[in-house]
């Protein structure tokens, strides 16, 4: 087991880039990213596709990152390398990004 699952992180989805429009895409404006598949997942799978001029690092367009939910995101964010300073995409959620073994991984903590 991870240390961080032990920790008392909470897997919670897979994103992986693609260039293929998929059914159900959901446009994010201020990322200039398409998203798909998470709410018809079983296993938490998100594709997402970017617009060629979207803001976030070439590492998130182009490897894919598992995001985990977590109780204190300032307090699991400390000592990280953070790729994505936490910011609010909707409601109630607050994300941030951090580089792991040259991988983008996802923190989320939902209010």
């Amino acid at each position: 087991m991870p240390p961080v699952i032990a920790a008392g992180w909470r897997f919670h989805h897979i994103g992986i880039p693609t260039t293929t429009p998929r059914a159900g895409e959901r446009y994010l404006a201020g990322f200039k990213m398409y998203v798909s598949g998470y709410e018809s997942s079983p296993y938490g799978i998100e594709w997402m596709r970017f617009d060629t001029d979207s803001p976030l690092p070439e590492i998130v367009k182009s490897i894919p990152h598992v995001a985990f939910e977590v109780d204190d995101l300032e307090a699991e964010l400390e000592g990280k390398q953070i790729l994505i300073p936490p910011n609010s995409p909707s409601e109630g959620v607050t994300i941030a990004m951090i580089v792991d073994n040259g991988a983008p991984v996802e923190l989320i903590e939902f209010r």
